[in-house]
Order: structure tokens, then sequence, then C-alpha cells
């Protein structure tokens, strides 16, 4: 439909009145800022609440992305952000025409804290708000925009800590809709937070920080990893503190101070933080991240919500940068993972064994950071007396699976939201037939179910069991089916692997299969 075709809405919300746009059953309103510019003296600031604006605010345009780094263009998720501005921190909603006290759903995207955009048409709402939701889509600080501790500012913080101002962006964002979303006809104590990759690493920084409680009453974590995480001001599991990486990427951009960086063109910031080799990632500071997920988890501290958790059978095939160098030979990577493992190695020999070296370093990887974690979600969601519904995501298709990308990390998104036409550049595309399309209007109507109810359901599709029920897992590949005991003992093999390495002070992130450090020995308080 063409923008004349369109009809203006105008909702007056506490944060002002807003102009948007009415277009095939839907409200739409684009680019809502929900703090203050992120810019001069407020870069590396906790977000700040904007008084209510005068007159009528246009949204009818995607707000700017977060200044970044793009995939590389050949990447398959190579697509334009669009616009770029430290002054990002907006959000796009989806209302479905007369929704009242209707449930909300808020998207996080993923790209490593590094990169991403709410603009990106593979997030597109619509899908999802004509089954009844409010869809909301967010922009939040990447990079070292959004993630920096420094000891300075650390000194400057009433709280003493630094770090997470991406993750406050959202905290922020989520307040806004708490405070906005009724006047759009949301209900907001029905809000599911959901997103993929660093967007689920996101979603489980909100279930573990008490700055976000009582803001979201469901979730949705896609390929999410619960890695080892660097400490405010002291060195943890192997890693520096974060306040020390800071101090050196001050000294990796030349400046002299905190002043000097805030000063500091923020692209050149980003740019030169990319090529020092800084990478992004929340701070345990004991309050807005008090300790590390792992912990958090074990000792029932997360949000009590319902969630579903899973991961895709391909993840690595499209992320091959996460692998070490090939063994050369099998005798070569039974050697490496004896040296890595020990009395775990025969475990881990007939997880991953070496008849095919290759397909075994993507399995490994693969497991123990996503599939461990997502059914680590799910297991202590269960163990709190809430339900965790679990999945993988087995779909191929013959462009996909031709370029060696079979169920690759991210396909799944597209079926969530109804957008398989409208992928990034390089995506393998997605075939046009019913295969497809029953795919994806299963998955959307599971996803918005949940949100709606708590309760994943489909119409004509198998009744998704909760993960309590006999380890029950939804199976998406030609069509759902729900099936039982996922890879049965690979939970318990990468959480021996994470608890012995907890108790040694070691990381427990990619270092694993040929590359893993010699396994400490069995800990007190390992299954």
């Amino acid at each position: 439909m063409s923008a004349a075709a369109r009809s203006e809405v105008i909702v007056d919300a506490p944060a002002g009145s807003v102009r948007g746009y009415a277009e095939d059953g839907l409200e739409i309103f684009k680019g809502l800022p929900y703090a203050a510019p992120p810019v001069g003296e407020n870069r590396w600031r906790p977000p700040v609440e904007l008084p209510r604006w005068e007159g009528v605010r246009e949204a009818t345009e995607f707000g700017a992305s977060c200044i970044q780094v793009g995939s590389l263009p050949q990447s398959i998720y190579a697509d334009d952000p669009g616009r770029q501005s430290e002054d990002c921190l907006s959000l796009n909603i989806w209302v479905p025409e007369g929704a009242e006290n209707a449930p909300v759903f808020v998207w996080i995207y993923g790209g490593a804290l590094v990169n991403g955009s709410s603009s990106f048409s593979i997030y597109d709402g619509a899908e999802l708000a004509r089954r009844g939701l409010v869809v909301v889509s967010i922009n939040y600080r990447v990079g070292p925009l959004g993630y920096l501790a420094h000891p300075a500012l650390s000194a400057e913080s009433a709280d003493g800590v630094s770090g997470n101002y991406g993750l406050l962006d959202q905290v922020a964002a989520l307040r806004w809709v708490n405070r906005n979303i009724a006047a759009f006809g949301g209900d907001p104590d029905q809000v599911t937070i959901a997103g993929e990759s660093a967007g689920a690493l996101s979603v489980m920084y909100l279930m573990a920080s008490p700055n976000a409680r009582g803001l979201f009453h469901r979730a949705i974590a896609q390929s999410a990893y619960m890695l080892s995480t660097p400490e405010l001001s002291e060195e943890s599991f192997g890693m520096p503190s974060a306040e020390a990486v800071g101090s050196w990427l001050e000294e990796q951009l030349d400046a002299d101070g905190i002043d000097a960086l805030r000063a500091m063109d923020a692209r050149r910031v980003t740019m030169g933080a990319v090529r020092a080799g800084y990478v992004p990632w929340g701070t345990i500071d004991g309050r807005i991240l008090p300790r590390q997920l792992v912990d958090i988890f074990d000792d029932g501290e997360q949000a009590p919500v319902p969630l579903i958790a899973g991961f895709n059978s391909g993840e690595i095939r499209s992320l091959r940068r996460l692998l070490p160098p090939a063994a050369s030979d099998a005798d070569a990577y039974e050697a490496a993972i004896r040296n890595g493992y020990g009395d775990l190695a025969d475990t881990v020999l007939g997880f991953y064994p070496p008849g095919n070296i290759d397909e075994a370093m993507l399995a490994t990887t693969r497991d123990a950071m996503y599939g461990w974690t997502a059914e680590r979600l799910v297991a202590k969601q269960t163990a709190l007396g809430v339900p965790g519904y679990f999945y993988l995501f087995d779909h191929g298709y013959r462009a996909a699976d031709e370029a060696g990308l079979h169920a690759f990390h991210a396909s799944e998104i597209p079926y969530v939201f109804g957008t398989t036409r409208r992928t990034a550049p390089n995506w393998p595309e997605v075939p046009r037939n019913e295969t497809e399309r029953s795919l994806s209007r299963a998955m959307t109507d599971y996803w918005a179910s949940f949100a709606r109810t708590g309760t994943p359901v489909a119409e004509g599709q198998p009744d998704w069991a909760p993960y309590g029920e006999n380890e029950a897992y939804m199976y998406f590949s030609e069509a759902p089916q729900l099936a039982n005991h996922l890879l049965p003992g690979m939970y318990e093999l990468h959480e021996q692997v994470m608890c012995r390495r907890r108790a040694a002070d070691i990381p427990w992130n990619w270092n694993v299969g040929i590359i893993a450090p010699p396994m400490p020995p069995q800990a007190s308080g390992c299954r």
C-alpha cells in the first residue's frame, strides 16, 4: 500500500501526542524516543527519562540506529541499518486496530552487542500484531557506546558502577512501555520480552537484573548463550576486569581520560574499538547484574516468568569464526579431546566422535554455547515452578542447505515474524511454497499465543508440553513435532564442564572441543 493510501492516527500518550499511520488493519508508530539522547555529557551515563514533549510528534519513520560497525558485505546477515547516530534511543509500535488491553511483545535485536537495528525488515511486527499483539521493537546502545566500563565512569556514578548502558537502555524502554503502552491499546501487565542471540543474552540479563523486575511477565530466548562474564573491578575466570578493559581501550584510542573520550567523535570511538579488538559484554557489577548468570539461575534469583528457549541445529554453520583450526586428522582430534577433557573425554567423544571432524566441531561449539544454555534456562525455570518451553529448530531448505547452512544461526527469525520474504540481501532465499508458509504460520502462532497466555498453542499443530513433562521439546523441521529427551546427556555434560571450570576460576565459553584447557577435577557441588 502506498503512503498516499495510509490514513493518519494520533495518540495522546503520557509521553506526548504522536502521529502514526493506519495501514492494512494496523496502526504503526515508528521512531518514538524513550529516553534523552545519550550524547555529549550523557555519553556513558544511564538513560534519562524525557519530559513530556509539546505538540504532536511525527512517528512515521524509524529512528536512527546506534553508531556501529556493520557485518561484512558478503555476510548473510549484512543489512542496512539506515541512518546512524548517538541519538538512537527510540522504539516502534505495531497495534491491531481497535486494540484494548492487548498483550505486548517487546523485541530486542541481536548482533553480538556490536550492531543491529530495529529497522531491519526481518523484524517487521505486522504479522505478530495481526495475531492480536501490540508489538514493540527497540534500539539500544551497542559496542563501546553501550558497554564500556571504566574506573573514572564508576567513580562518577552514584552506585559506583559503569558499563551496562545498553542494558539500562532496554530497561528504560520497558519503563516507557509500562507508562505509555495503554494509550496505544496495550496491557502493561502482559509484557513479553523476546530476542535472539545477543537479544536473547539481553533477555537473560533482564531476567537477572533487579532493575527490570516487574517490567515483564514472560520471556523468549532464541539462541541465548550463558557464558562467563567480566566482573567490574576484579579479574575473574581468566578474564581482566571490565574497568581494566576500559582503561586499555582509552590507551588504544590515544585519549587522556573520560573527558577526552566523551569529546571524541562517536564513530571514531566505535571504529577504533573494533580495530583494537574490543568486545562488548555486560558487566557483573553487583547492582545491575549482581552475579554471574549461572549463579543467579542456580539460586533461583531470576525473574520467575514463563519462558520459551531453544536453539538451532546449525547454529555454528554461519558462525565459523567461533571454531578453532581443525585437527589434522582423527588421531590428533582424539588426542586433543583427551588432553582437554580428562575423565570426561570418553563422554565427549561419544557425543562428538572424530569420524567427521568438521561436524563434530560444529556440534561441540553449538552445544556448549547454545544447546546447553537453552536447556539450562528451561530447566531452571521449571525448578522455580514456572513453565519452560524448549525447542530445537532443524528446518532446512534448498538454498540454505546447498550453501552448507542448514538451520543456521538466526534462521528461525523470519518464521517467527512471518517475514520470510523480507530477509537481508544475502540471506538464503526461502522458497515460496506451502511447507514454508505453514511452518511460519505455526511458529508465529506459538509465539503469539505464548505472549497472550503464557502457553504456546498453534492452530492445527501439536500441543507444546512444558519441559518439565518428561523433558519435552518442540522439534521444528518440516512441521512442528513434539518429542522428549533432546540429545540425552548433552546438558549434563556441558553443565559438568561449566561447574568444574567455575570452581577452578576458568572461563566457560567457546574454549571447547579441541582447544579446551585441561579439565579441572570433580569439584564440590558439581553433579
